[in-house]
């Protein structure tokens, strides 16, 4: 073994105590950041980065003792702090090192923060929320004045989100403070490592990032549950509760297993179907999602890794980092959507080097069957998504910049000059910043006449700091508003929630202030695991009982939809391409060719599926896209099939929709799923007609945003979406702890910002901003351009049936689910599947 740097001694003897060897991987990061490099790690869970990343900064430490902050480690999740906290105290603790290291985020107490910045520790644990109140406090230079690293944890998850760009920003000052500031990131596998190692190191370093991978390849192992048999009439749903005695028997209570769903309302109800179908797990069966009570998620956690809870149904509230080493076995309810979180999820069972993740895949749809077998396929060609970090958000510039004038106050040629050195922001333009400063200090066109908007003031610079081209800084002097800004800084923004407390008793969680506005005091619901009768609503509170009475009602929370990533799509659209070539391939050679074999468990489960559906109308191939029209007692349908996911296909249903109705006028409804859209209209309407003649107008892009604008309430989409966007500006504000603005409220508050904007001030960025994000984030506009290119290319097959298929019929049910009747869904998709069954007999 070649000789190692003296600073490294320590650290080498430590890992000899603990009868570890170091990773080529952690040297190779210790020797880079001795160097002076900054870079990116990407290895599997379990394998030692964290020491990886912070051994290289103790080093140096030990080896230059100083007081003062030194390390900061930004983490996404509160929740990981505790856990960075102990794995860090370890050694150093256990050789005695002179070493002190500090946790501050939202659950830090107010003394414990007080003492931080009167004696800071030298390595600082922190999100990228609390950093930012740190930036907006006067004493920020001095407590930064000796920082030499800063490490991203979970990189990937923050850089493709406004925490990303928030986290960029405060990079940046501080790199602007200490110049020959060290940056490391520590990233899951992403299919843009080089450019996440940019974004964590920012734009004009003088050394490329290093990017060090670790040479050990970790085996994802899937297996799915398949039903008994599977019909021709699958929606979503329809085997998901119903299989659960499958699930139970592929359980084992001595196997510590996690069971992954894709929302909270989804775990909700699963937890309650396990406490019932295995009462003798009831002591070793727990529910984690984001909205219950943060103690009771860390006594779960504890729970883990002292193997006293076997079984936990979890949300990805446990996708990311915490070390569950006791873990075996996953279990995906429903299909993950994206091959990242599939592997993020699976690594958390075999959680250490050179182990092998077991992933149990339960369907609640039979079609996700075919996403699994894509999603095999797609791991074992090694892809994986990419992440884009938000291209200049100035909702995000402008809560950065408020920040820094509520503390050391900020110059504004330097100041445009670290802004572009991060790299979300490394474009913004001139105009852009000169507005941003005018609407902070003047409140931009509208809001001049509100003290409260016009935030910065100028102070002259004083001789001794001033540089001599900086005449003055631009500083927050108000008391008033630099304390409701701090109480507001952060880019996470949501409904409203409401706590749920027992009477006299202990905090649960908390859910959205929708769903408790429509409870009567003695409704009963199903919550964190419990059975709980509401009593009443008191100051944003809704205070339960225990109940024994049965209740199907469940929280729903918002944005639990997730669509297929585009990786996902094209694998899957290789699939049915398998599928079509084995199912419909006339000679029996062809049928046994490598792409035309039904290969997979899976696809094997399918067929009887896949026949019905090749019988009935057609399998597409790659290269083509299929249409069906059909009639039905509801009216006329157009099913359409580009399997390009739910977000794609609610842009293209509604553009196909308005340019439709454009050419003859009707009522025309949209319903969508991941792998096509329905269009409904009135008996009679000439869909098939129409898609004949113009099929081909039907996908152009020459005026593609102004179409969807026509088709869609697009005002009412950007309204929403600012709301969110003011929130993070500070032009909404909830209030001082105690005296918290309802969610109706808000909306109140944005919707009249919004309508202000629109009426008096329409170029305003902000507004621009909320149209950008709705186009890009929410129709997916880039996707939807190559989705329509995509499918200009491909043959279009029109297929006449005389009734629904196994394809059409889950978004038949998507429909059923958003229309309100005295029937149930299940009875209404039970009566649908009858009179199906009965015209096949007829047939």
């Amino acid at each position: 073994m070649a000789s190692q740097p003296v600073a490294l001694v320590p650290i080498e003897e430590w890992f000899r105590q603990k009868g570890w060897r170091p990773l080529p991987f952690q040297r190779q990061c210790w020797k880079a950041y001795l160097r002076g490099q900054s870079g990116l790690i990407q290895v599997p869970t379990g394998a030692g980065k964290t020491y990886a990343a912070v051994m290289g900064p103790i080093a140096s430490m030990l080896g230059n003792p100083a007081p003062g902050l030194r390390l900061l480690y930004l983490t996404p999740l509160r929740a990981l702090s505790r856990d960075l906290g102990l794995a860090i105290r370890e050694p150093i603790e256990a050789m005695g090192w002179p070493l002190t290291l500090g946790i501050r985020n939202g659950d830090t107490a107010s003394s414990e923060r007080s003492r931080q910045l009167r004696q800071p520790p030298q390595i600082l644990i922190t999100t990228p929320e609390s950093l930012s109140v740190l930036l907006a406090n006067r004493a920020a230079p001095q407590l930064f004045a000796g920082l030499e690293a800063v490490v991203l944890d979970e990189w990937h998850e923050l850089m493709g989100s406004k925490r990303g760009s928030q986290s960029e920003l405060a990079l940046s000052w501080l790199r602007g403070q200490r110049p020959g500031l060290r940056t490391w990131a520590i990233s899951a596998t992403i299919g843009n490592l080089e450019e996440a190692a940019r974004a964590a190191v920012g734009v004009g370093a003088s050394v490329e990032p290093l990017l060090v991978r670790a040479r050990m390849r970790r085996g994802t192992e899937i297996r799915s549950l398949l039903p008994d048999s599977i019909d021709g009439f699958p929606w979503a749903g329809h085997l998901g509760l119903r299989m659960y005695e499958e699930l139970v028997a592929a359980l084992d209570p001595a196997v510590s297993t996690l069971l992954f769903t894709n929302t909270r309302n989804q775990s909700e109800r699963w937890h309650q179907c396990l406490r019932y179908a295995c009462p003798e797990m009831e002591d070793a069966l727990a529910l984690h999602h984001g909205s219950i009570d943060r103690s009771e998620r860390e006594a779960i956690e504890a729970g883990v890794k002292a193997g006293d809870v076997r079984w936990v149904v979890c949300t990805s509230s446990l996708d990311l980092g915490v070390d569950f080493q006791p873990v075996e076995r996953v279990v995906q309810i429903g299909s993950a959507k994206n091959l990242a979180r599939l592997l993020q999820r699976a690594g958390r069972s075999a959680h250490s080097p050179g182990g092998t993740s077991q992933v149990l895949f339960m369907p609640t749809n039979a079609l996700e069957l075919l996403e699994v077998s894509a999603m095999r396929r797609g791991l074992a060609e090694g892809l994986v998504e990419t992440r884009r970090p938000p291209q200049a958000p100035l909702d995000v510039l402008l809560q950065h910049l408020t920040s820094l004038a509520c503390g050391p106050g900020f110059e504004p040629e330097r100041e445009l000059q670290r802004v572009r050195s991060s790299w979300s922001y490394r474009n913004l333009d001139e105009s852009s910043w000169q507005w941003c400063l005018r609407f902070l200090e003047h409140g931009g066109d509208c809001l001049g006449a509100y003290p409260r908007f016009r935030k910065l003031e100028r102070e002259p610079c004083s001789a001794a700091t001033a540089r001599p081209e900086a005449s003055f800084l631009y500083k927050v002097k108000d008391p008033s508003i630099a304390r409701l800004h701090r109480l507001g800084i952060g880019t996470i923004t949501s409904s409203s929630s409401i706590s749920v407390k027992v009477v006299r008793g202990a905090t649960l969680g908390h859910v959205e202030e929708g769903f408790v506005s429509r409870l009567k005091p003695g409704d009963v619901f199903f919550f964190a695991g419990r059975q709980l009768e509401f009593v009443r609503l008191r100051d944003m509170t809704a205070l339960v009982k225990a109940s024994t009475r049965k209740s199907r009602t469940v929280p729903a929370w918002a944005g639990g939809q997730m669509a297929l990533s585009d990786l996902l799509s094209g694998h899957l659209r290789r699939e049915v391409h398998r599928c079509a070539g084995a199912i419909q391939a006339a000679d029996p050679a062809a049928a046994s060719a490598e792409d035309h074999r039904l290969d997979t468990a899976e696809l094997r489960a399918l067929e009887p599926l896949l026949r019905r559906q090749a019988d009935l109308s057609r399998l597409p191939r790659e290269d083509q896209f299929l249409v069906e029209v059909t009639r039905s007692r509801e009216g006329s349908h157009l099913f359409a099939y580009p399997f390009e996911g739910r977000f794609v296909h609610e842009g293209l249903g509604f553009l196909w929709a308005g340019r439709l109705t454009r050419i003859q006028s009707a009522t025309i409804t949209v319903s969508v799923n991941d792998y096509g859209f329905e269009l409904l209209a009135p008996r009679g309407y000439p869909f098939e007609a129409l898609y004949e003649e113009w099929g081909e107008a039907l996908l152009d892009q020459s005026e593609l945003e102004a179409d969807l604008e026509a088709s869609i309430n697009l005002s009412e989409l950007c309204r929403r979406r600012f709301r969110s966007i003011a929130q993070i500006a500070g032009l909404v504000v909830n209030g001082f702890p105690g005296q918290k603005k309802s969610g109706g409220q808000l909306q109140i508050s944005a919707a009249l910002l919004f309508d202000v904007f629109s009426r008096h001030e329409p170029g305003n960025r902000l507004l621009e901003q909320a149209r950008r994000e709705v186009m890009d984030e929410q129709l997916e506009l880039g996707r939807l351009r190559q989705a329509l290119e995509r499918l200009s290319r491909a043959q279009r097959l029109l297929e006449r049936t005389p009734r629904p298929g196994p394809f059409a019929f889950p978004l038949l049910v998507e429909r059923l689910n958003n229309r309100m009747s005295n029937e149930s869904v299940l009875e209404r998709v039970q009566r649908l599947v009858a009179e199906a069954r009965t015209a096949e007999d007829q047939d």
